[in-house]
């Protein structure tokens, strides 16, 4: 694997977001394992400045997005926020900042040409959590523990309500959101949180044996699909249709979709030029 880093904590050299690659899978693993791996203002930049340069970067074909230590997330980086409190605005500006650059980033992850499997091997609550529901695929250890807990400390999770009511269904989402509960990894999958649960320590591997699975696809037709199912979702029914049948028009003008059927209807494997 090469190994790449970015983003810096604070003013130490430990690297806050670590960048891997296997094969044409990146590997970015969030590296602040003492605080839980919250979203400290750092990591936010990191984040987004490894998701942009992934993007342009064709010989990635997915994303694995993992974490070291104890936990997957805690969400926001709260002591960070609270340390704001002194400025002339009480931190206004700065948590204006901080939730507009967290939200930018998370559609980043969904706007992205690849598809990005979130590797969850331990809790993920508030912006935690909605860092794995921004995400488009989602393997999670059976150890692994989910919440949106910003109703106890007086902080409803409006943001990460976004992407967790875009994957639950509404009754879920508002339990999750109103109670602050934890919800176990066998029960997120069947709210739809997550794809799976695996035993403790598989979870990696799993996660990398289905982005190779994802990578083996054309990069072209994998784009496309992404970006119309995220579009198609949020229009009526029939607005949905007619643009739908214009991407699947716009795809079978393409040269992966012509050697993809030709290879279906010949018996043999695909070659994909990613066009």
């Amino acid at each position: 694997m090469n190994v790449q880093t970015a983003g810096r904590a604070g003013e130490t050299s430990v690297p806050v977001l670590l960048r891997e690659r296997d094969g044409d899978i990146a590997v970015l693993t969030l590296n602040r394992p003492a605080a839980r791996n919250s979203l400290s203002e750092s990591l936010i930049v990191a984040l987004s400045t490894a998701l942009t340069d992934i993007a342009a970067d064709r010989t990635v074909r997915a994303v694995v997005l993992a974490a070291n230590g104890p936990a997957f997330c805690a969400g926001h980086d709260l002591k960070e926020l609270t340390a704001r409190r002194t400025d002339a605005d009480r931190g206004c500006d700065y948590f204006r900042h901080i939730m507009t650059s967290c939200s930018a980033m998370m559609q980043q992850i969904v706007n992205l040409p690849q598809p990005v499997i979130a590797c969850v091997h331990g809790i993920a609550t508030a912006a935690g959590c909605q860092l794995v529901a921004s995400c488009d695929l989602a393997i999670a250890s059976t150890a692994a523990k989910f919440a949106t807990p910003g109703v106890d400390i007086g902080l409803f999770c409006s943001t990460p309500m976004v992407a967790l009511s875009r994957n639950l269904p509404r009754k879920h989402a508002m339990h999750m959101l109103l109670t602050g509960e934890m919800v176990e990894a066998e029960h997120a999958a069947h709210y739809g949180l997550i794809n799976c649960a695996v035993t403790p320590g598989e979870e990696r591997a799993e996660a990398l044996t289905l982005a190779r699975k994802v990578a083996s696809k054309s990069a072209y037709t994998l784009k496309v699909g992404k970006q119309a199912f995220y579009r198609q979702i949020e229009l009526g029914l029939a607005e949905a249709y007619a643009y739908a049948s214009e991407v699947m028009t716009q795809n079978m003008m393409a040269r992966d979709a012509e050697e993809g059927i030709c290879a279906f209807i010949e018996k043999r494997k695909p070659a994909w030029e990613d066009r």
